[in-house]
């Protein structure tokens, strides 16, 4: 969930902003049955209504749906503006919509159920001649100089001020993702096309590719660059490409192991793939870098995950594995417990008295049980 600091950002950024403005001037008629999906502070749902929506379906999951509500008041628009708490693929709309809008990328559009999401709102929310907002989303992606990111990144564990050696901690903090900003002239290889995401044909959550580069000038790479050009309606997008206008986005920065001296003619390929698991999105990028045939170098390979970023405890693995026993903590058995009560539909002062008289050494006061209960009806009572 973002920070109401963050969802300023955004509203700041008037690159995103006013593209996705246009679009909704380019398609929001009279009447028209507008939905978008993570209003956020719901300042494009007012909009819908203000171009003239009929009825603006604005969901949203997290608490800052509350501004979107007061937002929607203090503009005149809350009678046209029905909220729905919660994640869109658990709502059911009484309309088809003429227009579905959306912004649920993070850097890139793989970010968390993003696409899932979208398919479903296709298939249950969009009418037959209704319009996505974004259309599609083309990936790019180039190897790039990034001495002052890649140095950021694992500064403090090649130098510490104790002289000790945190080779074991570099290792992880290099296979995972950073998101940063460069220059144009920082990119060392032509961009290529990685894939385009249409969103009123995609089913496919995952993409995987493999690309070929050859290197344009000397220097140093430091690891693979990758960025979105969004259309959002014919004629209209923007983008997080090194040579556009800043935004929020930034751009996807896939470090390599170490950085390498690259001469031009080189090629470098990559077998690059994103692939969801569950609600988070598992990167994996393995680079192949062929010397010139006049000099007698080797091959430079590196196969790089984010699995392989992971920390995880021995302790915590062993607790994962098939053949454990687990046994309840006394956490656990306190979760039990309150979820038990509230599946007995008793109110939650009720659980808290109960809690506090059963756990006695956790909740010396019954204020402390109601804010525990409380946090657990937040996230699982509906």
């Amino acid at each position: 969930m973002y920070s109401l600091d963050a969802y300023g950002s955004m509203i700041a950024d008037r690159v995103r902003v006013g593209s996705y403005a246009q679009a909704l001037r380019k398609t929001v008629r009279e009447g028209s049955v507008v939905v978008e999906i993570g209003t956020g502070p719901g300042i494009f749902a007012v909009l819908a209504c203000q171009l003239g929506a009929s009825w603006v379906y604005a969901i949203e999951p997290s608490e800052i749906i509350q501004v979107a509500r007061e937002v929607a008041t203090a503009n005149g628009c809350a009678d046209k503006i029905v909220f729905y708490e919660g994640l869109s693929d658990e709502v059911t709309l009484p309309t088809r919509a003429d227009v579905i809008l959306s912004d649920l990328r993070g850097v890139l559009p793989f970010f968390g159920r993003h696409i899932p999401s979208i398919v479903d709102a296709r298939r249950r929310f969009l009418s037959p001649e209704g319009v996505l907002i974004p259309r599609n989303d083309t990936l790019w992606a180039a190897i790039v100089e990034a001495p002052k990111d890649y140095g950021k990144l694992v500064a403090a564990w090649e130098c510490n001020v104790l002289g000790q050696d945190l080779g074991p901690a570099r290792k992880l903090i290099v296979n995972d993702t950073q998101k940063i900003r460069v220059d144009p002239d920082q990119l060392m290889t032509i961009p290529q096309l990685w894939s385009t995401l249409d969103y009123d044909s995609i089913e496919n959550p995952d993409v995987q590719s493999n690309l070929s580069w050859r290197v344009e000038r000397t220097g140093t790479g430091h690891g693979i660059l990758v960025w979105f050009d969004a259309e959002l309606v014919d004629g209209i997008g923007f983008s997080n490409a090194p040579s556009a206008p800043e935004t929020v986005y930034g751009s996807l920065f896939l470090p390599w192991t170490s950085p390498v001296s690259l001469l031009p003619g080189q090629t470098v390929s990559v077998d690059l793939e994103a692939k969801l698991l569950s609600s988070d999105y598992l990167w994996r990028w393995t680079t192949r870098i062929e010397p010139l045939e006049r000099l007698s170098t080797s091959v430079i390979h590196f196969d790089q995950s984010q699995l392989a970023g992971l920390v995880l405890s021995t302790a915590q693995l062993r607790r994962k594995a098939a053949d454990y026993v687990p046994h309840l903590s006394e956490d656990g058995r306190l979760r039990r417990r309150t979820l038990e009560l509230m599946d007995e539909r008793t109110s939650l002062a009720e659980i808290a008295r109960r809690l506090a008289n059963e756990f006695p050494e956790r909740f010396p006061r019954w204020e402390r049980a109601l804010s525990y209960a409380a946090k657990i009806s937040e996230e699982c009572s509906r």
